[in-house]
């Protein structure tokens, strides 16, 4: 069954650019001959390092532990020697605890990875530990720890299951390319999900842009007989955010400063979904993912199959390298992606893409003044004031910014792209996100 019901107040439509690789079929990239392995990969405590330099791994071996229940352990993604557990760059900022790996050229598997007879017999505690066990976490940006985002406190049950396919940030397509290649392996992980959490109702969220994955979805659910429902969505950005899905699909409202299961429901990605699948069909942990590596600075655009680890050079290498008029290389899309100063950060769990941008698209004009025209106020998804919120952060005026909602921002950046000032709201916001929390934090202190 193909249903629509409605969408989310806000958004914007930005050119998507998705024609440059939605049709470039996944390609395996070559082994790296090193990969580096942060043990920060996810949201929560840091994984702690269980090797030690001169040790020999094989895929798949655990090479850091998770410290804590809001954390998850991360795996060699080649066979090889680890040459050195030192601090290198991270592509969402600063320097991170990595795990260096040489490859032996080998790629032997851990032989702990093998198909698990009968896995859907297995309890949803069970298959649980070895969603936290594989190392999972949430693979379209977010990274929070899968096993948590599974376990919903007893008085808070969840109905509704949401895949999340929609993949709204521009020029972004592994999603589109995992639907299209791997479509019976990520509706058998919706199984799982439904299962663990005992929910009997699922939607599977894909937008208008991608009529091929929606087409090919309903057939293989009109076939199987499943209860599942392929909802068509509109195009708009931020579509894929979890809290405007949950709008769009039940007209459920999540409260402020709440979660999605406080209104019954969870949302999962679709490559999360095909890694749950590997989980527990197979005990594969979380050591390659599928990338976007595209943009106009890009030679030649390609969803690549990445092992956790490579280097950013190596993957754009492989695409013909950079054009003489790039100036910018994104970790992820436009929207919401972060800038990188260096091409020798890694591949990791939450990394969806990477963008580069030429001067001309890359150039940002001076902001002007605001001109009260209320169009950040329109576009927001989350009903805030964007040009008052900027205003009294850069006055530094945090306690008011706290009252005004700043911690709900999702940071999709849909205010800086309307406005007509050219405002770099997103800044602001950002900052003083991190304001806000550090003043909470000093004051429950």
């Amino acid at each position: 069954m193909i249903f629509n019901k409605q969408t989310f107040k806000g958004g914007v439509h930005p050119p998507e650019y998705k024609e440059l690789a939605e049709h470039q079929a996944i390609e395996a990239l070559p082994l790296p001959q090193q990969v580096i392995i942060p043990v920060q990969q996810h949201l929560g405590a840091p994984a702690e390092p269980i090797v030690n330099v001169g040790d020999e791994v094989k895929v798949g071996d655990k090479v850091c532990e998770a410290k804590g229940y809001v954390s998850v352990p991360s795996h060699a993604s080649i066979s090889g020697k680890v040459k050195a557990i030192e601090k290198r760059p991270h592509p969402v900022g600063g320097n991170v605890l990595s795990i260096i790996i040489e490859s032996d050229g080998k790629d032997e598997l851990s032989a702990s990875i093998a198909p698990v007879p009968n896995y859907l017999a297995q309890d949803a505690a069970e298959m649980k530990k070895k969603i936290q066990a594989a190392g999972l976490a949430g693979m379209g940006g977010a990274a929070f720890p899968t096993h948590v985002k599974l376990s919903p406190p007893s008085d808070k049950p969840i109905d509704t299951f949401i895949l999340n396919g929609a993949e709204c940030e521009p020029f972004l397509t592994a999603d589109h390319r995992l639907m299209l290649e791997r479509p019976n392996e990520i509706l058998e992980g919706v199984r799982i999900i439904m299962k663990i959490l005992g929910c009997k109702t699922g939607y599977i969220a894909v937008e208008k842009n991608k009529p091929d994955a929606i087409a090919l979805l309903q057939k293989l659910l009109d076939k199987s007989g499943d209860a599942l429902k392929v909802v068509p969505l509109n195009v708009k950005y931020p579509q894929g955010a979890e809290k405007q899905l949950i709008k769009a699909i039940t007209n459920r409202k999540v409260p402020a400063g709440g979660l999605p299961m406080d209104v019954g429901c969870l949302v999962h990605n679709v490559g999360t979904a095909k890694a749950i699948y590997d989980a527990i069909s197979s005990n594969k942990p979380l050591y390659e993912r599928v990338v976007t590596v595209t943009g106009k600075g890009i030679k030649h655009s390609k969803n690549l199959l990445v092992r956790i680890g490579t280097p950013f050079q190596n993957l754009i290498d492989f695409c013909g390298g950079i054009t003489e008029d790039t100036i910018k290389i994104i970790n992820g899309g436009p929207m919401m992606g972060i800038a990188q100063y260096t091409l020798e950060v890694p591949v990791t769990k939450g990394t969806s893409g990477i963008l580069a941008l030429t001067k001309a698209e890359a150039k940002l004009p001076e902001p002007e003044p605001c001109i009260r025209c209320a169009r950040c106020v329109d576009a927001c998804p989350m009903n805030l004031l964007p040009n008052t919120l900027a205003r009294v952060i850069e006055y530094k005026r945090y306690d008011e910014a706290h009252q005004l909602g700043v911690l709900d921002c999702i940071e999709c950046g849909s205010c800086a792209f309307v406005c007509p000032s050219k405002i770099r709201h997103i800044h602001f916001l950002k900052f003083g996100k991190l304001e806000v929390t550090k003043m909470l934090k000093s004051k429950a202190a």
